[in-house]
C-alpha cells in the first residue's frame, strides 16, 4: 500500500514538472500566446472582466487551458469555479515579468520561493493566490471566487479548490 502511494505520488509529481515545463516554453513570448478572452470573459463580472484583461496574455492562455481542462471532467462546474479557474493566477500581473525572470521562477521550487517576501519576480509568483484574491477583492469581485483564488496552490481540504490545484498543476 505504501509503495502504490509513493508511486502514485511520483508520476502525479512527475506529470506536474512536465506540465511546468511545457508552461515555460510556452511563456518566453507574450506575442505568441493566444488566449480564448472572448469565452472566458462570458463567464466572469464586470470587475472580474478588468482583472483577468489586466493578465498578461501567457497567464491568459494558461487560464483558458486550466478552466477548458477542468470543464471537459465536470461541465457542471458551478460559475464562481470557473471564474476562479479563470482569475488563478491574477496576482502574478502585480508585476510583468522579464523573460529572464519567467524562466528562473519556473526552476524555484515554490516552497523555496514562499520563503521571500511577496515583492520582486519570485516573492510575487510564490505569494500570487494571496495576492490576487486581495486584488479581486479590491476590484468587487464574488468573494467566493477570491476566496477560490487564495486557496489554490494550498486548498487545505477545499474541494473546489482542490480541482483548481489539480488542473492548474496538470496544465
Amino acid at each position: 500500500m505504501l509503495h502504490r502511494r509513493l508511486l502514485l505520488r511520483l508520476r502525479r509529481k512527475a506529470l506536474g514538472y512536465a506540465a511546468k515545463a511545457r508552461r515555460l516554453r510556452r511563456s518566453v513570448r507574450e506575442d505568441s500566446a493566444h488566449p480564448d478572452d472572448r469565452w472566458a470573459l462570458t463567464h466572469l463580472t464586470p470587475e472580474e472582466r478588468r482583472v483577468y484583461l489586466g493578465m498578461d496574455a501567457r497567464d491568459r492562455e494558461h487560464a483558458c487551458r486550466v478552466t477548458r481542462h477542468l470543464l471537459s471532467d465536470h461541465p457542471d462546474a458551478e460559475p464562481e469555479v470557473i471564474a476562479a479557474a479563470l482569475l488563478h493566477d491574477c496576482g502574478k500581473s502585480l508585476r510583468p515579468y522579464r523573460v529572464a525572470e519567467r524562466v528562473l521562477v519556473g526552476l524555484i521550487p515554490n516552497r523555496v520561493a514562499r520563503l521571500l517576501p511577496p515583492v520582486g519576480a519570485l516573492g510575487i509568483r510564490a505569494h500570487h493566490p494571496e495576492l490576487g484574491a486581495r486584488l479581486l477583492a479590491h476590484a468587487g469581485a464574488r468573494p467566493r471566487v477570491a476566496r477560490l483564488v487564495a486557496r489554490h496552490h494550498h486548498p487545505g481540504g477545499d474541494p473546489e479548490a482542490g480541482l483548481l490545484h489539480h488542473y492548474d498543476d496538470q496544465e
